[in-house]
């Protein structure tokens, strides 16, 4: 049995994620303090329940994400003079490329991003016949695009043609960019894709913004064509131009065929009103004398190509395969009056959802999964110190160890590692806190006064859904880290 898992059901996947972002209590988080085996060569994450739980104690602090912290999202296709891109067409397969080589739109570089942060969608790649000219090999584009037309596509000097889709704003771009993806919504200006709203999240209304992509969603023609393939291009015709209408279950659509040296060698559609409308089918009659304007010659075919349901523009994000989700958020300084800390460096980032403080789902919007303590002397600690409630010397089943994350004058944040019997003991009140070996720092620092509010997440609930292991990040007092996070469906 063949079968194949289409395009929009990995959007329709990204969408239900960008909703479940309005209806549950999902977190990012950072972990892990200390040393990987090699700090420059993080390790791959296993999709494994040991690492899970390792995530889970290696968590630092947690910080809330909404609707406005996450977006649809594509792979950056800067526009680069002499990059042949891909054209849209309805009919792409394993047998049927496109000119880069996919075997489907989506997976070509069937669009890209200006440098004024415009999107453009190609209707047609060059070719080596120059404007608009359908025979010869495809040929890198030179001339990039700038029109907003919000109706009719962009035919530059190139041979290329253009679609404008959208220009992203100050906000996107600093919230989404990379430089490897950029951000993609669909407002819902169409009646039909209505409700698909903000950043593309299911559910909420749709309503105009003012924007330029709004126009170019409501003004979007259902089943225009704007593109023509001429598949065979016969012998024998009378050279010239000849008018035909395009047959079908649309109306209105009109072609130019250009005729040279006997053969079929352009068509194009004939003015800006000839794009027709409701096409899903649509095909020419057969080219030889029995057609208007055609006096002999035959066997050239045509191609129309059909456009996405609603009409180009109306959907981005299910038109250019918006199947990747950015998730932002900015750690600002100490965040959550310092559940993140600025004296140590982090190496891990993911995301949870639903995770449990106070015996129900979490609500607030920074979060500590870290112990605390406070000392009466802790000049002697830092950050990374693993501590005990014994000399190291003495360490057993029953002994208290956990890592310091982090130091504030006398208080530490600390989390429990396990001793060397493979206990996870935590410290408690009046607790002693030794440091090292009785050679370096075995020393009675001070008696332990734990505080029962910390953790404020209760450890290992809720899902983790993502996890990526990275290099040290160091933090500091004056310091924003802008953290984005790109998860494929």
């Amino acid at each position: 049995m063949a079968a194949i898992i289409l395009e929009k059901f990995r959007t329709h996947n990204a969408k239900e994620f960008i909703a479940d972002f309005g209806d549950s209590s999902n977190y990012i988080f950072i972990g892990r303090s200390h040393s990987w085996t090699d700090d420059n060569e993080p390790p791959a994450p296993a999709n494994s329940e040991s690492e899970e739980i390792q995530a889970f104690e290696d968590m630092i602090a947690l910080k809330k994400i909404g609707t406005t912290d996450v977006s649809h999202g594509l792979v950056r296709y800067n526009w680069t003079s002499g990059t042949v891109y891909d054209e849209y067409r309805d009919d792409y397969s394993s047998s049927n490329q496109t000119p880069s080589g996919a075997n489907n739109f989506y997976d070509g570089r069937g669009y890209v991003v200006t440098s004024d942060y415009k999107v453009y969608k190609c209707l047609k790649t060059g070719k080596s016949g120059g404007a608009f000219y359908d025979a010869g090999t495809a040929q890198g584009s030179t001339v990039e695009p700038s029109s907003v037309s919000t109706t009719d596509p962009e035919v530059t000097s190139d041979g290329y043609m253009w679609k404008f889709m959208y220009q992203m704003s100050a906000n996107d771009v600093i919230k989404y960019v990379t430089n490897d993806f950029v951000p993609v919504k669909t407002l819902g200006a169409k009646n039909d894709v209505a409700g698909i709203g903000t950043n593309g999240g299911f559910g909420t209304s749709a309503t105009d913004d003012g924007s330029a992509q709004w126009d170019v969603e409501n003004d979007a023609v259902d089943g225009a064509i704007y593109r023509y393939v001429i598949t065979s291009a016969g012998s024998g015709y009378n050279d010239g131009d000849v008018d035909i209408t395009v047959e079908g279950d649309g109306s209105g659509a009109i072609a130019t065929l250009t005729f040279s040296s006997g053969a079929l060698t352009n068509v194009v559609f004939k003015d800006t009103s000839s794009y027709g409308s409701g096409y899903k089918r649509a095909s020419f009659p057969t080219l030889d004398s029995t057609v208007s304007g055609i006096t002999s010659g035959s066997g050239a075919t045509i191609r129309p190509i059909i456009s996405p349901i609603e009409g180009h523009g109306a959907n981005p994000v299910d038109e250019l395969g918006g199947n990747y989700v950015v998730v932002n958020s900015r750690l600002e300084f100490g965040d959550g009056s310092g559940d993140f800390p600025t004296d140590n460096d982090f190496r891990q980032i993911g995301l949870v959802k639903n995770p449990v403080s106070g015996g129900s789902i979490a609500v607030a919007e920074t979060l500590t999964a870290t112990r605390k303590l406070t000392v009466n002397d802790a000049t002697n600690i830092s950050v990374d110190d693993i501590i005990r409630d014994v000399a190291s010397a003495s360490e057993d089943s029953s002994t208290a160890v956990a890592r310091v994350v982090s130091k504030t004058v006398n208080t530490l944040k600390v989390q429990t590692i396990a001793n060397t019997g493979g206990e996870f003991v935590n410290f408690v009140n009046d607790d002693e806190v030794f440091i090292g070996t009785a050679s370096s720092k075995d020393t009675d620092v001070a008696s332990a006064g734990v505080d029962s509010d910390h953790p404020e997440v209760e450890r290992f609930t809720g899902h983790l859904l993502y996890v990526e292991n990275r290099g040290p990040v160091s933090r500091a007092a004056d310091q924003i880290e802008d953290i984005k996070l790109i998860i494929e469906m």
